[in-house]
This record gives structure tokens, sequence and C-alpha cells, in this order.
């Protein structure tokens, strides 16, 4: 029997440039994982540590207003985070944001592996296929954040733009565009650092050179179809217009 894959696919025959992806897209544990369950309270489930609240409906609205295709996950980022790399002491997480993820705590190596085969690679081996339909593919990956971690200060920004060193070009023009609109608390690499060795846009992008740029939306701004939607009509132009200046 073939298993479902671990991943949604939306617009694939699109013609556009841009590939839209969604990390953390849902907050899915296969029943093979802790009989779908890992121990943790509805409410945690239900949290950013589990997945980007509002992201799935940001990317597939963007998605179709750019006219380009879509990936995205279906599993938690708690079973195993696709945005790491495989030997990243944080891909399998056993305690995020106060939270400890007791079907984690006694993953071992063969678990992680087991993990790694019917989830992590499906995955990436489907966004490599992606992004490799045609040789000027431009990658944009939506996250979002929480407004306050426990026990620390609420977070000032609207939206962040998130970047690495090798490759900054649409992030810097990007960051430039939104602090244009005038009503945005904008942050550059913020409210995370924009590089991580292994993560998706160390191996999907910046290993291919393809033009690239990392959303994160405060997710509170994101919670609805309705808020999903005109966030998508505001960053749709702006993303068009940044890039077709770039020249890339």
């Amino acid at each position: 029997m073939n298993e479902k894959q671990p991943l949604s696919i939306t617009g694939e025959a699109r013609p556009g440039r841009w590939l839209v992806t969604c990390d953390h897209a849902r907050n899915t544990v296969p029943d093979w994982v802790g009989g779908g369950d890992l121990g943790i309270e509805a409410e945690d489930m239900a949290r950013h540590i589990a997945y980007d609240v509002g992201a799935l409906g940001l990317s597939e609205a963007l998605a179709e207003r750019l006219d380009s295709p879509m990936i995205a996950s279906d599993f938690s980022r708690l079973v195993i985070d696709p945005n790491r790399g495989e030997d990243d002491p944080t891909l399998v997480m056993k305690l995020y944001d106060g939270t400890i993820i007791p079907a984690n705590r006694h993953a071992d190596a063969a678990e992680v592996e087991r993990r790694l085969d019917r989830l992590y690679r499906p995955y990436h081996a489907e966004y490599a296929r992606l992004a490799a339909r045609r040789d000027d593919t431009v990658i944009c990956a939506v996250h979002s954040f929480t407004p306050r971690l426990r026990g620390r200060p609420p977070r000032p920004w609207d939206v962040g733009i998130l970047h690495a060193p090798a490759d900054p070009r649409l992030a810097y023009e990007m960051i430039a565009a939104l602090e244009a609109e005038g009503d945005l608390c904008v942050g550059d690499n913020q409210p995370y650092l924009g590089h991580l060795e292994g993560d998706s846009i160390d191996r999907h992008a910046l290993a291919h050179r393809r033009p690239n740029v990392l959303i994160e939306l405060r997710n509170d701004l994101i919670g609805t179809p309705e808020q999903q939607s005109a966030w998508a009509d505001r960053l749709a132009p702006i993303l068009t217009r940044v890039l077709a200046q770039s020249g890339l």
C-alpha cells in the first residue's frame, strides 16, 4: 500500500517564477508517531510551537495571486522540523517555549531516522523537484511568529524579512518596500536570524543561487481567512515589483 505523501502541492501547473513554500503549515501528527499524539495538551498543539499559525492560508492565497505553485508540509514541526538540517540538534524538539514534548523525550537515532525517511525527506524531494521546474525559480518562504514567547517581552514587529549573508538581494529590497508602506513595524532578520546551515532556504535557494525571500508574519495578524487574503493582496504586488526592479 502506498503511503500518503506528507505534503501538499497547490497550483503545480501555474506558470509563475515564484515557488511559495510553507515549511510549518500544519500541526498533523501521523498515527505511527505516538498513536497520533505527542502527549501534549490540545491548546499546545494549537500554538506556534506545533505549526506556523495562519501561514498555510496566506501561502495559498499568495501563490494564487503570484500565479505560481505552492508546497506545504503535512506534519507538525514538533514531529520533525523540515526547516532544519538533518544533523541540527533542534530537528526533533524535546522542549519548546516551556512545553515538554513527551513523545520526543526518548526518540533515539532510529526513531529520528524513521521520521526523516517518512516525512522530512519526501517533503524536501518534492520541494527540490518544484524548485527545479524552471531555471529562474524564485523562492518565497512563508512563516509566522507568535506575538510573545512565554516569559519574554512582546515582539513589536508586524512582519519580518529574514535573509542569509550569502544572498540578501531580494530581502533588502523587500525590507525597504515594506518600510515605505508607512504603517508597518518591519523586522530585519527579526524575530529570528535568517540562516541556519541546512535549512530550507540554504539547501533549495542558496545552494542553487536562486533568488529568495523569507517572510515572517506575526500570527495574530493572519489568524483568519480574511486577514490572510488581505495580506496576500498586499504582499503579492510588492513581491512582484521588487523582483522586477531587482533584475534577477
